[in-house]
């Protein structure tokens, strides 16, 4: 049985059902929550005096898929697939580290959600371009959200961003 050829998704026909299974549908659009999240963000400061950037990418990220949780099914291509929580607030404590990897890349990052399994932060820049930091290093997951849930949910393995 062949999938209906005229009919277009933003995301591989896995990677969709992942996202419908937790709850997202075209469409969605939480701008409430998103700015609960950026007012979070900006009200907080590390002790070393570091804040967040919040910027649009970030907070349309947040309006279209903030809350969800995926628990992606089956194998992945190259490395299991990734369990992922998108709530910017996993990386509510990260203010340094974000500004740290934010300025190594000459843009600002900003909190995206968590791999809940290995609790790697994943953040966003200005651009929209997707990272993930975990105790191995730092990650570039794809150009724009939707390449990295799909990268995620699919087990494709991540680029290692190497300090230059």
């Amino acid at each position: 049985m062949h999938p209906d050829r005229t009919s277009t998704t933003r995301f591989p026909v896995p990677v969709d059902a992942t996202l419908r299974a937790a709850g997202w549908q075209p469409g969605r659009w939480d701008i409430k929550q998103a700015e609960i999240w950026a007012d979070a963000l900006r009200d907080h400061t590390s002790p070393a005096g570091h804040r967040h950037a919040v910027f649009p990418a970030a907070v349309e990220a947040w309006a279209e898929f903030g809350g969800l949780h995926l628990t992606p099914t089956g194998p992945g291509r190259q490395i299991a697939p990734a369990a992922v929580h998108l709530d910017p607030l996993h990386g509510l404590h990260m203010a340094r580290t974000l500004c740290d990897l934010g300025r190594a890349l000459d843009t600002e990052v900003c909190p995206l959600g968590a791999e809940t399994d290995t609790q790697a932060i994943l953040a966003i820049d200005t651009e929209g371009r997707v990272y993930a930091l975990d105790h191995t290093g730092d990650w570039y997951l794809g150009p724009d959200l939707d390449q990295a849930l799909a990268a995620l949910v699919s087990g494709i393995e991540p680029t290692r961003l190497t300090a230059g």
